[in-house]
Parts: C-alpha cells; structure tokens; sequence
C-alpha cells in the first residue's frame, strides 16, 4: 500500500510538471506571436476606444436629448389624475355643497391640457439654438477625433523612425565589431598600438550606447501607441513595415491660403464655433421673448363623487351614475400674461445673451485666426522639411563616401584610428539625420493632406 501511495504521489507531481511546461509553453508561444498593426488598425482602435470621445459622445447625446424635448414644447401637455378617500369629521363637502359632521367616501377624477400659443417666440428661438448646440457638440466630437488622428500619425511615425533607427545603430555596432575585431589581431601581431585599440573600443561602446537609446526610444514609442489604442501595456504589438510613397510625391507647392481657403469649410475646430454663435444669435432672440406677452389656452375636464351628495330638489341620496352625470364639469380659458416689472431680470437675461453672443463672435474669429496661423506654420515646416530631407541625404552620401575612403587609406595604413573613428562618427549622425529628415518630412506632408481633408494613409 505505502508503495502505490508512492507511485500516486510520483504521478500527481509528474502531471503538474507536464500541466506546468504546458502552459509555459503556450504563454511563451503567445509572447514570441505579438499583434501585428498598422496606422489604420491603430487609428481604428484609438478611435474605438478613447475616453475623451466616449465622453465628447455622450455630451452631444445630452444635447440631443434637449433638442428634442424643446420641441415637444410647442405641443399641448395633457395631464390627468385620480383620487379616493374617505374623510370623517367636521368639513365642507364640495361635491354634496354642505357641512358634514361624520365620513364620507369621496372620488375625483380630472382630464387637463394647456397649450402655449404666443409667448415672443421663444420657444421657437430656443428650439434653434438647441440644434445649434447639438450640431456644435457633434463638431466637437469631430474635433476630439482629429486631435487623436494627428497625434496618432505623428506617434506612429515617430516609432518608425526609431525603429529605423535601432537598425542603422545596429549596423554601426556590427561595423565596429568588425573593425576591433581587425584591431586586435593587428594589436596582437604588434601592427597597432593599444592606442588604436582603445580607439577601436570606444567607438564600439559609443554605437552600442547609441543602439541602446534607439532601443528606448522605440519602446517608449510604442507604449505611447498602446495607450493611445487604450489596450493593456502588456500586449505586445509590432508595426506592419509600410512601404512608404517616394517622398518627391507627397509634396506639393501649397500656399498656406490655399490650404486655409479649403480648410476653413470643413474643419470642425471653425465648425464648432460658428454654431457656437448662431446658438448664442438665437439665445439673444430667446431672451427678448422674455419682454413680450404671453398667451396660453387651457381646458379641463373633472368630475367628483361623494356618497353624502343629495338632489337639489328632492334631497333623494344620489348614487354614484347619477352623479357622474351630474358632476361632470368643463373648463376651457385662456391666460394672458404681460410682464409689467420681473425686478430686471428679464432686461438682464438679454443683455447677458448678448454679451454671450459678442463674446462667441469673438470665439470664431480667433477659431480662424488660430486656424490660419497654424497652416501657414505647417506649410512653412513643409518647406524646411524638404530643404532639410535634400540636406541630409546630400550630407549621408558624402560622409558615407568619404568613410568608405577613409577605411581604405586606414586599411593600408595611411590614415589613423582616429581619422577612421571620426570619419564613421560622422557617417552615422549624417545616417541618423537622413533617417528622421524622412519621416519628418512625411509627417509634415500628412499634416498638409490632415487640413485638407484627404485620407490619411501610408
């Protein structure tokens, strides 16, 4: 017995080994698989799943709903009610229309409706400047979305640069590998000094340093990307390699006026404000409603019961038929109301809405003005993107001939250690500066197509 406790022991602890590397084998296999995205899976994410227009959402839901309901205000309302009771004591009967000294049992019944027909159009007024406030708070959600757009283009882009940079760092790295490699046998054989050697090594470190940042760069990048797509830091994603357009077709010879003149129509920062002002235009309207009359027409239908109520004439108990018949009562009016002294309130209502409205005018023309500047701004960034793309791949061209060169003449001994570590130190930053000159000027490219309207695409 003791020896197969053993061997069920043995077992039970062979199955969790084997239900323990199981596991770890699939988790290892989940980590090595990460989700592969591109800028349009990244956009569709972020956009899916930001907080800031989930909540942009729901308040032009709030605004909605109020646009309904001031409509359903032009509409007559309709009200009714019941009620029983049973009353004892000394008071008032007003369906048997005399004191009682006892209980009685009671029921009321009424049917009412008023509708307002003029009060200053004010209602008619408020009903435009909610639509208004809706159609703003549907270009703000606009707005929040175009915000995260080009924040998530320039993220994006920022971790492709990086990415291209952890590459040109590697190559450097496995380039001075190489040449210390080299240095020391050359060392070894008494064809270097240790001075060159030394040489040797710290360019390694440098590069390996430079990799490093690279490194960082690209992976601070990244988280950056995960949180604008709100998913969890821990997944692992890696970006689909575009094949990015010749950088000669993505520019264009724009004027900051004619970028604006398109923009103007379609950007929903300008959208936003001018609803702004035609809701505080109509809020103005509204609040002079507040000076004029108003008139309503209202009617009611009612109807009671008491089971002390007696005939006028005879004094006979009435029963509960005859006196649905007879209490029936109908009331239709109206009501006119002139606004004779309200303590200013009214008078300053209106002049508040003005100032609202003023103060919104003002709101849109710095929309258009910021607008303005921002595009003239991005057109000239374009233009210093270019010349600076065209510098630097002129600049990598010649430092990467003039390294070539330069590891030749070290080859055969007619140029030093530090030449040659010079020389590559060069190559590798006019590498670095090529490399973020492209990106850079595609992103300033985009943020052209950004304002215009176009898609956004890679």
């Amino acid at each position: 017995m003791k020896y197969i406790n053993q061997i069920s022991v043995h077992s039970k602890n062979l199955f969790i080994l084997v239900l323990a590397l199981t596991i770890g084998y699939y988790n290892s296999n989940a980590q090595e698989s990460p989700q592969k995205v591109d800028l349009k899976a990244v956009l569709e994410s972020a956009l899916a799943n930001n907080l800031q227009i989930k909540q942009a959402q729901f308040q032009e839901a709030v605004t909605d709903e109020n646009f309904k309901q001031s409509r359903y205000q032009l509409l007559p309302n309709l009200n009714g009610s019941v009620s029983a009771n049973k009353q004892y004591g000394l008071f008032f009967d007003q369906t048997a229309g005399t004191l009682i000294n006892g209980s009685t049992d009671a029921a009321n019944a009424s049917l009412s409706s008023n509708l307002l027909v003029f009060n200053g159009f004010r209602l008619q007024n408020q009903i435009k400047q909610n639509k208004n406030l809706l159609m703003a708070d549907k270009s703000n959600v606009e707005k929040v979305k175009n915000d995260l757009t080009l924040t998530v283009i320039n993220t994006y882009l920022q971790a492709l640069t990086n990415r291209d940079l952890i590459t040109a760092s590697q190559q450097q790295v496995d380039l001075s590998k190489a040449q210390l490699n080299v240095e020391q046998r050359n060392f070894d054989v008494g064809n270097k000094t240790l001075a060159d050697l030394s040489q040797a090594k710290a360019q390694l470190a440098t590069n390996e340093l430079n990799l490093t940042n690279a490194q960082n760069a690209y992976d601070l990048s990244i988280l950056d990307l995960k949180q604008l797509m709100e998913i969890n830091p821990e997944t692992q994603i890696e970006l689909v390699v575009p094949t990015l357009p010749e950088l000669s077709s993505v520019t264009k010879n724009y004027t900051g006026k004619e970028v604006f003149d398109q923009a103007i129509n379609n950007y929903p920062d300008i959208k936003l404000a001018k609803y702004n002002s035609e809701a505080f235009k109509y809020g103005v309207k509204a609040a002079k409603g507040g000076l004029y009359p108003s008139l309503g027409v209202g009617g009611q239908l009612f109807n009671s019961y008491s089971s002390n109520a007696v005939d006028f004439t005879t004094r006979r108990r009435l029963g509960f038929s005859d006196q649905i018949d007879r209490n029936f009562l109908q009331v239709i009016g109206l009501n006119l109301q002139i606004p004779i002294f309200d303590n200013y309130r009214n008078r300053s209502s209106l002049n508040i809405a003005k100032i609202r409205y003023q103060d919104a005018l003002v709101t849109e023309q710095l929309a258009k003005n910021n607008l303005n500047k921002i595009i003239n701004q991005a057109v000239l960034d374009l233009r210093s993107a270019e010349k600076r793309y065209v510098s630097t791949q002129s600049s990598l061209t010649s430092s990467q001939d003039a390294f070539e060169v330069i590891k030749k003449r070290y080859d055969v001994g007619l140029a030093n250690a530090i030449e040659l570590n010079t020389s590559q130190t060069n190559y590798n930053k006019a590498q670095f500066d090529f490399i973020q000159a492209k990106y850079d000027l595609l992103f300033r490219a985009k943020v052209i197509d950004f304002y215009l309207g176009n898609p956004i695409n890679l």
